[in-house]
């Protein structure tokens, strides 16, 4: 079965059998995604923001040269590292975030297969981690017969040449299901892709405000088409807020983290086994797996030089990330344009919002000198920062705070164009297939889908090459 046929038959089905798709059904002329983009705008290495002070720049290459470390158990150097695992999804920032360059997303060619088994160590691969399949962490949803949610680790350090005598075990993620797309496997697995980077620090700058007004815009158009969005911890109903100091929370899938730093901290930990100031405690304390290291293995050096390498890594990464330029768009066509309309016409928009802005004085190295790379800027991130019910078919039954389980935060459009996978847990390499797959029973896109399917083959099309514009 060809994968346009196959999409149509999804679709066909869906509206047969759900109450939610009505009398429209895809068209017989199908839109064809035509895959990851290559134009004169995508560039080969990250950049920075523009406008950078020399300062800045200089904490965005240390923070870049870190993110690229490749992580060891124990002797490290001082370019090596703080202590890898015991148990750990990865050994290097980068190998997760990769595509189409250092701060991206997952790449077509999955490393995890070499992360494995490097340096000896005895790992099998998860059935759900293929050579051309998406890089994915694993999570249960239950324990022990309770409820779950947290990351358990692909791979252990046992077998390792610089693991010493560890011997622990990885965790059981048996039966398999389809290795490509993650599913009809273990019910009690749920995966979760790597999130892009790219402007990552114009999103933390934007005000709150700024997302409340987005959210309050446009009310009649949003309860007309089913869109309800709010957030991850609720309080009041109405959006994310953090439970520490009820701002509003805005990174992850389920916009679960409240700042870059606390992003980076909980990634060192959960993705390579490695603590730090955010996070002190190792996540298995076994004692002969800790590799001679102290507890938490990443902290701040006071003893360092020069002024760069203070700083923890996880302070490192943030910033790396808080300085990363956004993906610049291809340039526009007849048919992006009209592709451009139609996702505004049929209700992209309402959760996909354009354009956000940054605040007027945002600190980035100095708490009285405004960064003028964050202050004021225009954020072209095709999201409104909440999250929505996405219905049952993308359902991963995990809650994040109050992001239930079938709830995830609108994810930002801008670089999909040079993105390989999507969705949360990477079922797909097809933007048709995944924007179909935002409609099932209890999705607050099912009218916009609805809305896309009765949309002419030429449009259909043209709104797929505006996305892989972008």
């Amino acid at each position: 079965m060809s994968k346009q046929h196959a999409v149509s038959t999804t679709a066909i089905i869906a509206c047969a059998v759900s109450a939610f798709c009505g009398s429209a059904s895809r068209t017989l002329a199908q839109p064809i995604d035509p895959g990851v983009r290559q134009v004169a705008t995508d560039g080969g290495s990250p950049q920075p923001l523009p406008g950078l002070t020399a300062d800045e720049l200089a904490f965005f290459q240390d923070g870049l040269s870190r993110f690229m470390t490749v992580e060891v158990v124990s002797g490290a150097s001082s370019n090596e590292g703080n202590g890898l695992g015991p148990r750990f999804n990865s050994n290097q920032c980068s190998s997760c975030h990769i595509q189409p360059y250092v701060g991206g997303s997952s790449p077509a060619v999955n490393p995890l297969i070499a992360v494995a088994t490097a340096d000896g160590a005895t790992n099998t691969i998860p059935w759900f981690i293929t050579s051309n399949g998406p890089i994915r962490e694993a999570r249960f949803v239950r324990s022990n017969g309770v409820a779950d949610g947290s990351v358990h680790a692909l791979f252990v350090i046992t077998g390792r040449a610089d693991a010493g005598s560890c011997d622990i075990s990885q965790p059981d993620f048996l039966p398999a299901g389809d290795a490509v797309t993650g599913q009809g496997g273990n019910s009690n697995v749920v995966f979760r892709i790597p999130t892009p980077l790219y402007g990552a620090g114009l999103i933390e700058a934007i005000p709150d405000s700024a997302i409340l007004a987005d959210m309050n815009a446009n009310a009649s158009a949003k309860t007309r088409a089913g869109v309800r969005g709010h957030a991850n911890s609720v309080q009041g109903g109405t959006v994310n807020l953090s439970a520490n100091d009820g701002t509003i929370t805005r990174f992850g899938w389920k916009a679960q983290n409240k700042s870059l730093l606390m992003f980076a901290g909980e990634a060192y930990n959960v993705e390579m086994g490695i603590s730090n100031q955010l996070f002190p405690q190792e996540r298995d304390e076994t004692p002969n797996c800790q590799g001679g290291n102290a507890t938490p293995n990443d902290t701040s050096n006071f003893s360092a030089s020069p002024a760069t390498a203070v700083l923890s890594d996880i302070e490192a990464f943030a910033n790396f990330i808080r300085l990363l330029a956004p993906p610049a768009p291809a340039p526009a066509t007849a048919s992006t344009q009209n592709g451009e309309a139609q996702f505004k016409n049929i209700g992209c928009s309402l959760c996909h919002t354009p354009t956000l802005m940054t605040g007027a004085a945002v600190a980035s190295g100095s708490a009285t000198v405004p960064s003028v790379a964050l202050s004021n800027q225009r954020v072209d991130l095709y999201s409104d920062l909440l999250v929505h019910h996405m219905g049952t078919g993308l359902a991963d039954g995990i809650t994040q705070g109050s992001a239930g389980p079938d709830e995830f935060r609108t994810a930002p459009l801008w670089g999909v164009g040079q993105r390989v996978y999507f969705l949360h847990d990477g079922r797909t390499s097809d933007l048709v297939q995944a924007i179909e797959d935002h409609a099932s029973q209890g999705s607050e896109a099912n009218q916009v889908i609805q809305s896309f399917n009765a949309l002419s083959a030429r449009d259909q099309q043209d709104l797929i090459n505006f996305l892989r514009s972008l």
